[in-house]
């Protein structure tokens, strides 16, 4: 496995691994509180949703050339990236509150023991929120996945670092059967964000023409220059916030 591979296979873990974790603690809210059976129903329903939306958008980027591909598969990610890091540093920076699953899992358990009792067997209401966490959490990562893989044309490996990752959540929800609020969700953020941005700075830039010293291997650089201005922003934002 090469270096950008391996760094593929991280960033897909991390991210899917981030937005699994939110997912879900909205699956067991409603799961506990109403009906696990519809609960469970809605997050199949909504992984096959992901799951084609995947082999879709991989079928038709793989078609193109491989500099549209890159320049168009960079600049998603940047994008990307962008809102996942921008979010985190002003958390890291105290100017937006951190991400807190219990707090989460709270809300939700309310609103699904206020919401409209279920008929017979079949819980509309475990069924409809179950889908609509999985597909709000995982549009992004179903795009991750996809940009990451068209680009070496590896999205198997993408997306088997994914199921991992969705595996790993999911034995761990049901092992402690409470929200993961002990992951360092936040953390995870930041540096997916890292990660997203520096890989989207990469291809857009080979995809528009550059050439890098030393090709792949020069990625560990740009990650550490991303690092290393994301952490100065967080400083000077601590500095000037307003107290």
């Amino acid at each position: 496995m090469s270096g950008a591979e391996f760094g593929l296979s991280v960033s897909v873990f991390l991210a899917c691994a981030v937005e699994a974790v939110e997912a879900m603690t909205i699956v067991m809210a409603v799961g506990y509180t109403r009906h696990w059976p519809s609960a469970l129903a809605g997050v199949g329903a909504g992984a096959l949703i992901l799951a084609a939306i995947v082999a879709a958008l991989g079928t038709a980027l793989t078609s193109l050339p491989i500099g549209d591909l890159r320049f168009l598969i960079g600049v998603l990610l940047l994008l990307i990236g962008l809102q996942w890091l921008r979010k985190a540093v002003l958390r890291a920076a105290g100017l937006k509150a951190l991400h807190d699953e219990r707090q989460t899992y709270i809300a939700e358990t309310e609103a699904a023991r206020t919401a409209g009792g279920r008929r017979g067997g079949w819980d509309r209401y475990a069924f409809a929120v179950s889908l609509k966490g999985v597909l709000l959490e995982g549009l992004e990562v179903a795009l991750i996945v996809v940009t990451f893989g068209a680009n070496h044309h590896r999205i198997p490996l993408a997306a088997a670092a994914a199921a991992i990752a969705v595996a790993s959540v999911v034995a761990a929800g049901f092992a402690v059967r409470a929200p993961l609020a002990r992951v360092p969700e936040n953390a995870m953020k930041f540096a997916v964000g890292v990660m997203l941005c520096s890989f989207g700075i990469f291809w857009s830039a080979e995809g528009a023409g550059a050439s890098w010293p030393g090709g792949d291997s020069f990625l560990p650089a740009i990650i550490a220059a991303m690092l290393i201005a994301a952490l100065a922003t967080v400083l000077s934002l601590r500095r000037t916030a307003p107290r």
